[in-house]
């Protein structure tokens, strides 16, 4: 994936007002930090940041900040907050990552051949409890989205996060439990058919 390139000054002032007469001015207080390097604040435009923090890939997509430290530096944002009536940027917290070190990122999941899902095709309805997925892997090798194929998934199936095939050194955190991910759900027309029909059908009775 290639290098996002953003423009930085560094933020000489602190502290809530010098933050807001930031934003006033059109930029956002942000940090980067990380790679056993000491933190640095600086100020990004907000229209900059405005371009990529409302993405889905935004947490997976590889920054070059200029105006921190050596050019060529890489980052990836940890942390975004945005104003809870505006959403407007407020701060932007990213972390430094040196070469042939190993980062967790959210990456966004794609859904593919849907046409090909027999359980689809008879009218089920994808339900999709998570979009996106945790991952370990190398930064030179984020990919901007992993894709769950439903070739052949009938009504009731059930994907897994450990299901997921992911690319070559890429895996899932330690911590992460095998949640589920999204579910093939029969039309609730047909349920309610097979309900129907149930309950119609005549009880049975064993003669003796």
């Amino acid at each position: 994936m290639a290098s996002v390139i953003l423009e930085a000054k560094v933020r000489e002032k602190f502290g809530t007002g010098a933050a807001r007469s930031a934003r006033r001015s059109g930029f956002v207080p942000c940090v980067a930090y990380g790679n056993a390097m000491a933190p640095e604040s600086i100020y990004i435009s907000e229209g900059l940041l405005n371009r990529y923090g409302h993405k889905t890939n935004f947490f997976s997509t590889i920054f070059e900040i200029d105006g921190v430290g050596q050019k060529g530096q890489k980052f990836i944002a940890k942390d975004i907050q945005f104003h809870p009536v505006t959403d407007r940027t407020l701060h932007v917290d990213f972390l430094r990552v040196g070469k042939g070190s190993k980062v967790a990122v959210r990456i966004p999941l794609a859904f593919i051949n849907e046409s090909a899902s027999p359980g689809l095709k008879l009218g089920g309805v994808l339900n999709v409890l998570v979009h996106e997925i945790d991952v370990v892997c190398d930064p030179e090798s984020i990919p901007e989205k992993i894709e769950i194929d439903l070739t052949g998934f009938e009504f009731h199936r059930t994907v897994h996060a450990h299901d997921v095939e992911l690319p070559k050194n890429m895996s899932l955190p330690v911590s992460s439990k095998n949640f589920t991910i999204a579910t093939v759900v029969a039309p609730t027309i047909m349920k309610k058919d097979a309900t129907e029909e149930a309950a119609a059908a005549p009880a049975t009775t064993s003669s003796s």
